[in-house]
């Protein structure tokens, strides 16, 4: 039997066994290095690869960005670290601008291979711009892949297909999972683009990603009279519409779950594609359990932003009964 690991050290096991098979990796990022990065996802590879492999930078999102921009026009495959997703947007001039465009710019001359980390959301008290969850402005960019990990073994394999991948990757991790759960890294064929149904059910279609997963099980388990299936996205964009379409349309009935604002967030891209190809199959309006159109509250307010078991059980409860 193998090791149980936290979903960070499933994330640092999967950059050491890339970097171990291919030279072509790099980390940079701000204290990836000698301290291990600020969840010590990086800790202990600045020894294992050299200093040229995993870099210090200074303070400057947009220039870590930038440099990996020119590392992977060159053929290099860097994994860049920010610190929080809430420090990106220092760098989304050069995520949209370069990151996402270079190869179509170049009609495929130049590669950009990379993969750029970011732990995200709420749920662990933190402080104002490090508990967003703001999938969405990377989803809503053309020419960028959005993976979201739920479990440790996910979040090793799809960080290796992510690496592989030869499409620029955002890839984000939930950072109120880091150290809460543990699991073995069990053998998986997933590709990127593709749902896990986790549960199956054929009554109703619950829809969820990241550390919303655990949130979602709680509340299925509390409703043992009703028959839940289970989806995990896993990857956002492109995200599983065949996967999601036909569960709904088996099922008829639709709850969705993220911690992103409920304005123009997955869940409304999500709702748009099953009004058009699943609506004759509808037995109840589809209904979202999100945050709040409002800014991520402090420490006391916080749990009372986020989508809660009591929230998704109250959600699936009148989609039942509808």
């Amino acid at each position: 039997m193998s090791e149980k690991l936290t979903l960070v050290h499933a994330v640092s096991q999967a950059l050491h066994d890339a970097m171990s098979k291919d030279d072509d990796i790099l980390i940079l990022g701000q204290d990836v290095g000698k301290c291990g990065g600020v969840f010590r996802a990086t800790e202990g590879l600045q020894e294992k690869f050299g200093k040229e492999r995993v870099l210090d930078t200074p303070l400057a999102e947009a220039g870590i960005v930038g440099c990996a921009v020119g590392m992977a026009i060159n053929g290099l495959k860097p994994i860049v670290e920010m610190q929080f997703s809430g420090f990106s947007y220092q760098a989304f001039y050069q995520i949209e601008q370069h990151v996402a465009r270079y190869h179509n710019r170049t009609r495929g001359l130049y590669p950009m291979s990379m993969v750029i980390r970011m732990p995200y959301g709420g749920g662990v008290r933190a402080f104002e711009h490090h508990s967003e969850s703001r999938e969405t402005y990377f989803v809503h960019t053309p020419g960028l892949k959005v993976v979201i990990p739920s479990t440790p073994s996910n979040a090793y394999h799809l960080l290796l297909e992510s690496i592989k991948d030869p499409n620029p990757v955002i890839f984000m991790e939930p950072k109120r999972l880091y150290r809460s759960v543990k699991s073995e890294l069990n053998q998986s064929d997933q590709t990127l683009g593709q749902a896990k149904v986790l549960q199956e059910g054929n009554q109703l279609t619950l829809i969820a990603y990241g550390a919303m997963i655990p949130v979602c099980e709680q509340a299925i388990a509390n409703l043992p009279q009703y028959s839940i299936e289970l989806i995990d996205l896993q990857t956002l964009s492109p995200w599983d519409e065949n996967c999601v379409v036909e569960s709904v349309k088996k099922n008829g009935r639709a709850v969705l779950v993220h911690e992103a604002p409920k304005t123009l967030g997955m869940g409304s891209e999500i709702i748009a594609s099953l009004m058009e190809k699943a609506f004759l199959y509808l037995q109840a309006p589809i209904k979202r359990v999100t945050g709040y159109d409002a800014i991520m509250p402090y420490y006391q307010l916080e749990n009372a932003y986020l989508p809660s078991v009591e929230k998704v059980v109250s959600a699936i409860e009148e989609t039942m009964t509808f």
